[in-house]
C-alpha cells in the first residue's frame, strides 16, 4: 500500500522568490551543482547512517503545481506571471546522485548530489533537507541503541511522543532500517512493511478487579507468545507470581514479561530468579521505560537479566541530539560553454566553508580485513588508483596521516535520477535494513565506539585541495 500527499508547496517561501527571481534574470535553464552534507555526528558519535532516500524519490516523482496552488501564489503579488504560467508545467529534469540509504557516512561528505536548471535545483532543497535530515537522525540512534543492546531485540516504541504522524512512521521506518527488530506503529508495517507488535497497557490490567484476572483473560485471547506487563501494582511481590500462575495454568512456555518501571537491573534479576524456579526457563523479560544507548549499556554491565528492550521517545525523538543538521550548498554552475566552474562558500567560522565542485566520494576497504579505512572526495572526473599506495589526511590533524597500499576503492554515490528520469531500483526496507547491518560490520569497533570514537579519515583529493586553496586565497582580503 503507497499513500503519498502532495508535498510541492512544502518547501521555503524563499525557494520560489529565487526561482522567480531566476526566472526573470535568464537563470532558469542554468546548470547547477548542489551537495547534501552534515557537519557533525549526533552524539559525537563515530558516525551516522544515511536514511530518507525513498521518500526523496517518491516526491520527485510526485512534484506537480495544482491550479489551487498556483492560484495560491498569485494572491501573494509577488510573481511574474511568466514564473506562474512556468510552474504549470513543472516537472524535475535534472540528475541526483546519492549514497545508498543505511550506508554509514560522515561529516563534510556528500550524502546527495543534484546537478539539474537553477529553479529545479533550488525548489527541491527544503524537501531533500527534511527527508535526509530527519531520517538518518533517528537511524543513527537507532543504531546506537541496537549495538548497545548487544544482539538482543529492541523494538521501536515511540510513536506517541514522535513529532507529528511523519515522525513517527518514518521514524519507525528509519529505526528498522538502522536494526530494530520493529515497531509498535501499525501503520508502519502496512506501509513499510516494519513489524508491528505490541502487547498490553498498564489500563487493560486495571480494567480488570484483580492483576490474576487481566492476565488470565489476555492468555485465553492469546496463547501464542503473549508477554504480560507486570509492573502496574508491584512487580515482584504481584505481577510476577500473578504471571507464572496464569502462564502455567494455560500450559504456555513460550512468553515473556515486560517490566516498564523501576530498578530495571535489579527487578530482572529477581524476576529471572523466579521464573527460573517455577520452571519458566523459556519465559523471556522485556524491558522499556524511557531507554537509551546509555542506560541500556549500563544495566547490561550491571547485569540485568534482559532479554529484549522497547524504547520509545529517547529514540524516536533522538532526544539527547535532535539535529541532524544537514545543509543544502551550491557547489558549481556550469557557463554556456559546458564547462564546470566550482563555488565556493567562505566563512569566518571555518566548519562552514564549503568544498567547491561536482565531486565524488571513494570508500577505501582493507583487503585483508574488509574493513573501511578512509573516504576520499574527488572532482568528479578523477579516478582513484587502488593498485598505487595512497596517502589520507586526517581533516582535523592535518599532521596525522595513513598510507594505505593494499585497499579497495569503491564508489559512493549512485545515480538515481538522470535527465528527470528515476534509473534506481528501489530496494525494499528489508533489503536496506540487510545492507545496513552489512556496512555498519565494515566499521572497526573504535569508530563505532559511543565516547571519544577514533576520528575516521574522510580527506579531500590532491586536486580537489588545490582547488578550494586557490580560491580561498583569491578571496583571502
Amino acid at each position: 500500500m503507497n499513500i503519498r500527499e502532495n508535498y510541492t508547496l512544502l518547501c521555503d517561501f524563499y525557494e520560489l522568490t529565487m526561482g522567480n527571481g531566476y526566472f526573470l534574470n535568464g537563470y532558469r535553464n542554468r546548470m547547477t551543482y548542489f551537495d547534501v552534507f552534515f557537519r557533525q555526528v549526533p552524539d559525537d558519535g563515530g558516525f551516522a547512517i544515511a536514511c530518507g532516500l525513498q521518500q526523496i524519490v517518491e516526491y520527485i516523482q510526485d512534484l506537480r503545481f495544482t491550479d489551487y496552488d498556483i492560484e495560491y501564489l498569485r494572491s501573494k503579488g509577488i510573481f511574474d506571471n511568466g514564473f506562474l504560467k512556468y510552474l504549470r508545467n513543472f516537472r524535475f529534469t535534472g540528475d541526483i546522485y546519492a549514497i545508498p540509504e543505511g550506508t554509514p557516512i560522515f561529516p563534510g561528505e556528500p550524502i546527495l548530489t543534484v546537478r539539474a536548471p537553477a529553479i529545479e535545483a533550488q525548489f527541491i532543497e527544503t524537501y531533500v533537507l527534511l527527508s535526509i535530515n530527519h531520517q538518518s537522525l533517528i537511524a543513527t540512534k537507532a543504531n546506537r541503541i541496537v549495538r548497545a543492546a548487544k544482539g538482543r531485540p529492541v523494538s521501536e516504541f515511540g510513536s506517541r511522543r514522535a513529532q507529528g504522524p511523519g515522525g513517527a512512521i518514518l521514524g519507525a521506518r528509519a529505526s528498522y532500517i538502522a536494526g530494530c527488530a520493529g515497531s509498535a506503529c501499525t501503520i508502519a508495517e502496512e506501509r513499510y512493511g516494519v513489524p508491528a507488535g505490541g502487547t498490553m497497557a498498564h489500563s487493560w490490567v486495571q480494567m480488570f478487579d484483580d492483576e490474576l484476572s487481566a492476565f488470565d483473560n489476555y492468555c485465553t485471547l492469546y496463547p501464542n507468545n503473549p508477554t504480560l506487563l507486570v509492573d502496574t501494582y508491584n512487580t515482584l511481590k504481584n505481577g510476577v507470581p500473578n504471571a507464572i500462575t496464569v502462564f502455567k495454568k494455560h500450559g504456555i512456555k513460550k512468553c515473556a514479561i515486560r517490566i516498564d518501571s523501576g530498578d530495571i537491573a535489579y527487578l530482572s534479576v529477581k524476576a529471572r530468579a523466579m521464573l527460573d524456579e517455577a520452571g519458566m526457563t523459556q519465559c523471556k523479560i522485556v524491558a522499556s521505560n524511557s531507554l537509551d544507548e546509555y542506560i541500556i549499556r549500563d544495566i547490561l554491565n550491571q547485569g540485568a537479566a534482559v532479554d529484549a528492550f522497547g524504547v520509545g521517545e529517547r529514540l524516536v525523538t533522538s532526544q539527547s541530539s535532535p539535529v541532524f543538521g544537514g545543509v543544502y550548498k551550491l557547489a558549481a554552475v556550469q557557463d554556456k560553454d559546458g564547462d564546470i566552474i566550482p563555488k565556493i562558500k567562505i566563512s569566518e567560522n571555518t566548519t562552514k566553508i564549503t568544498n567547491p565542485h561536482f565531486k565524488k566520494v571513494y570508500r577505501l576497504y582493507q583487503k585483508e580485513t574488509g574493513k573501511a579505512e578512509a573516504d576520499l572526495i574527488c572532482v568528479y572526473d578523477e579516478t582513484i588508483d587502488d593498485t598505487q599506495p595512497l596517502t589520507i589526511f586526517d581533516p582535523d590533524y592535518t599532521w596525522k596521516r595513513k598510507t594505505l597500499t593494499n585497499f579497495t576503492a569503491k564508489e559512493l554515490q549512485i545515480p538515481i535520477f538522470i535527465n528527470g528520469k528515476l534509473v534506481y531500483d528501489l530496494p525494499s526496507t528489508e533489503e536496506i535494513r540487510n545492507y545496513c547491518s552489512e556496512q555498519v560490520d565494515l566499521q572497526w569497533d573504535e569508530v563505532k565506539r559511543f565516547e571519544n570514537p577514533h576520528n575516521y579519515y574522510v580527506d579531500l583529493s590532491q586536486k580537489l585541495w588545490d582547488i578550494k586553496n586557490s580560491m580561498l586565497s583569491q578571496n583571502m582580503v
